[in-house]
């Protein structure tokens, strides 16, 4: 049986219910939260069981969430997002509140921005659209490889095509770029998103990103990052925002890149933590370790392939593994996709495939650079009554 719950938004009034809008504030924890509202602290965290305690330390600074209230100013229900594709679902049920996490309901367009440069792509950018994720995606995608501030002019063009989820009207989580391209001194430079979900320029050649070393050498993957899975058993959703390799005690820990730690203690349900911070943003978590190498502390800097700790089962562990997290600017992603220890050429099949591919793209490219199309602004949010949340039940 399935049921569901209606959390009526974009409304002011409706059904004497009314929904606020609200950002999630720096620094603020989950408990602080919970006790801010005035909500049961032991119902929506003590009674929780351990992963979804821990799931409530994803909650992060700037989210947008959502909380309805009746006409007397009572909490009826509330959507806390964590990542892209999970949510906290907080609702008021007889005389108690329950807590559940539930998959975000969302919509991705595609969608493509083309402009002329008048002084740099992020100014132009950042100007036409007014989305500082879409400057900072363009930008960061070509650092390794073009010189914008020398070799860039006036006149040049550019061009994006990205894919862009939207919740509850409104754009949500970062764009996925597919496509990009500049024009520099009447030469055109591309990067196409492959199947494989890494980048390549017109040569087929993988364009250098952020570089890691395998955190712990030879071991066995005992469990993958995942945001949202329906557990079977359980029958709850769930999510591991990091990758899990069992080794023995004491094996020890590298630095899977090059950068400066942050820290070097221990932190709740992580035991014996170390996070480093290295550059654009990323940080990388190495948690539940027997201990630290002599001479690591917060504030030193490592080299990437440098010891820095041993594996441990300290924390929320049922036995000795590395948990091995890699953030960016505060998000969780799947460091299996971001780690490796040299760049790609594709060959063969993989080439051929890559090839039908990136002419698909350099078509949509031409197009909107022969009509001159830009970025038009969505219209205003749609004027949605409710949005119906879905809770799943035996039976």
């Amino acid at each position: 049986m399935i049921r569901f719950f209606i959390l009526f938004l974009l409304t002011t009034s409706l059904f004497s219910s009314v929904v606020h809008r609200d950002r999630w504030s720096n620094g603020e924890t989950y408990l602080d939260f919970l006790e801010r509202q005035n909500l049961p602290v032991r119902d929506l965290y003590y009674n929780l069981d351990k992963d979804d305690q821990r799931l409530t330390e994803e909650m992060r600074a700037g989210v947008h969430y959502q909380i309805l209230r009746d006409n007397n100013g009572h909490i009826e229900q509330m959507l806390l997002p964590l990542n892209d594709e999970l949510q906290i679902h907080i609702y008021h049920a007889g005389n108690s509140y329950k807590f559940e996490a539930i998959p975000v309901i969302s919509t991705t367009k595609t969608e493509a921005f083309s402009t002329t440069i008048t002084s740099s792509p992020m100014y132009n950018i950042l100007k036409e659209t007014g989305s500082k994720k879409l400057a900072q995606i363009f930008v960061s995608s070509f650092k390794h490889s073009l010189n914008f501030k020398n070799d860039i002019r006036k006149g040049d063009s550019l061009v994006m095509i990205y894919e862009q989820k939207y919740r509850l009207g409104r754009p949500f989580s970062m764009p996925i770029l597919k496509v990009a391209m500049i024009e520099m001194h009447h030469k055109k430079h591309y990067i196409y998103l492959n199947d494989d979900e890494r980048y390549y320029d017109e040569k087929a050649h993988e364009v250098e990103g952020f570089l890691l070393a395998r955190p712990v050498r030879g071991a066995r993957i005992s469990s993958y990052f995942t945001k949202r899975r329906w557990h079977p058993i359980l029958h709850k959703w769930k999510a591991h925002l990091g990758v899990d390799y069992a080794a023995r005690r004491g094996t020890p820990v590298i630095a899977a890149g090059s950068g400066t730690i942050i820290w070097c203690s221990r932190m709740g349900s992580y035991g014996n933590l170390i996070k480093i911070r290295h550059a654009d943003g990323y940080e990388t978590r190495y948690a539940h370790l027997k201990s630290f190498r002599r001479g690591i502390y917060r504030g030193k800097h490592v080299k990437k392939g440098q010891t820095i700790a041993y594996v441990g089962t300290t924390g929320r562990s049922t036995g000795p593994h590395l948990h091995f997290e890699l953030r960016k600017r505060g998000r969780a992603i799947n460091p299996l996709r971001v780690v490796q220890v040299t760049t790609k050429k594709l060959r063969g099949k993989e080439k051929k495939a890559f090839l039908r591919l990136k002419k698909n793209y350099d078509e949509s490219v031409a197009l909107h650079l022969n009509n001159k199309t830009s970025f038009h602004k969505l219209p205003p949010f749609e004027n949605m009554s409710y949005i119906h949340f879905m809770d799943k039940d035996n039976g």
